[in-house]
């Protein structure tokens, strides 16, 4: 049951930050798509009943203690490999990878949802065995519980997402109290081992470490590849486009490269660049820092967390969110190889949009129910 305390530190500064970024997504998405021109306004709808449905389920997850949540995650793992399973199973092929899942006239990306899952599994393992983060078993028990869905991700294949289950892991690892010699333990085995790796995927053409499409454009990158190709195309497009809007941008609909089409699927992982080349460096630099206020705003209430777990709650939130937008900006202003991230937030889809609002209803929920401190204040 809420009390009204708790409903008086309920952050609706959170909330209206992720509203204005949604809102600067369907914007741009509008864009992307030349609804201006007279194209299918579909997705622009789908996008703004995406957020309804997100800020119902933001809500939700906000009101439930996260305590009562932290108790169901042995459930929520299994519902989450049996969604990553069926994916293999029962998955719809797009493009060479089996990702999503067609539930009637809803197409899900299960392993969107299973970053929430990890987060609250993790949470709540180490939150159980905080007094025994240090003892071998509770480190190879975690490990091998990421192991089994970074596993049937990779199966998809998706090594992005893969990666960002593996920066979670780690983060939520050192929060939860990790020792230092484990740290250093795990770098300088580590650190060697994926030198070795890498090397070899550089050197070996036929390598089956990972897929073939995946190594070319880390060659393309490392190579600094001038002429356009079918690695790099997409990439140069996108900087082309964010150099374009220069300060203030070209104005909303006036984006040359990308009115034109030059920019491939800018309504989805590459929507910053039609951001960058419409609203300029102002733009850019803007959404960035809306992004960046919801991940302080997260460690402000971390910070005050009465346990444990509403701290590693959070802490595992954040991290996806920013995680999330280092690569997708990194990779749309060439600073790292071409990958399918989406922006938080920003890009056209359901599934990443809800993954990402049931984050941010993990971190109202701790923070309703978090210790008041000296000068702590809401955003609004």
């Amino acid at each position: 049951m809420i009390s009204k305390e708790q409903l008086k530190r309920f952050d609706i500064g959170l909330v209206l930050l992720v509203t204005v970024l949604v809102g600067i997504g369907v914007v741009a998405i509008s864009s992307a798509l030349h609804v201006n021109s007279g194209a299918d306004p579909e997705y622009v709808h789908k996008q703004i009943m995406f957020y309804l449905i997100g800020l119902i389920l933001m809500l939700v997850t906000a009101l439930i203690d996260y305590h009562i949540l932290g108790e169901l995650y042995i459930l929520a793992y299994v519902v989450g490999l049996g969604l990553l399973l069926s994916v293999l199973v029962l998955g719809d092929d797009a493009k060479g990878a089996v990702r999503w899942l067609e539930i009637g006239p809803i197409r899900l990306q299960p392993s969107e949802f299973a970053k929430i899952i990890i987060i609250l599994f993790m949470a709540k393992l180490f939150d159980k065995r905080i007094d025994k983060m240090n003892t071998f078993l509770t480190v190879i028990m975690a490990f091998i519980f990421l192991v089994v869905p970074v596993y049937l991700i990779q199966k998809q294949p998706d090594l992005s997402t893969s990666i960002v289950f593996v920066v979670i892991f780690l983060v939520l690892l050192y929060v939860g109290g990790i020792s230092y010699k484990y740290i250093l333990g795990a770098l300088l085995i580590g650190i060697p081992i994926l030198t070795i790796a890498f090397l070899y995927i550089i050197k070996t053409p036929d390598q089956k470490l990972i897929k073939y499409y995946q190594r070319d454009r880390i060659i393309s990158m490392i190579n600094n590849e001038e002429q356009s190709s079918d690695n790099t195309f997409q990439t140069e497009q996108s900087v082309h486009a964010i150099g374009s809007g220069q300060l203030y941008g070209k104005g909303l609909y006036k984006g040359t490269l990308n009115q034109l089409s030059y920019l491939p699927e800018p309504h989805t992982d590459f929507i910053f660049s039609v951001i960058g080349e419409e609203f300029g460096f102002i733009g850019c630099i803007s959404v960035i820092g809306l992004i960046l206020l919801i991940i302080i705003r997260g460690i402000w209430i971390a910070k005050d967390a009465k346990d444990a777990l509403g701290k590693l709650l959070i802490v595992g939130v954040i991290t996806m969110i920013g995680f999330q937008t280092f690569v997708n900006v990194g990779v749309v202003t060439a600073l790292l190889p071409n990958t399918g991230i989406p922006l938080p937030f920003l890009s056209a889809g359901g599934s990443s949009l809800w993954a990402n609002m049931i984050g941010v209803g993990l971190i109202l929920n701790v923070g309703m129910r978090r210790e008041k401190s000296f000068g702590s204040v809401n955003l609004v």
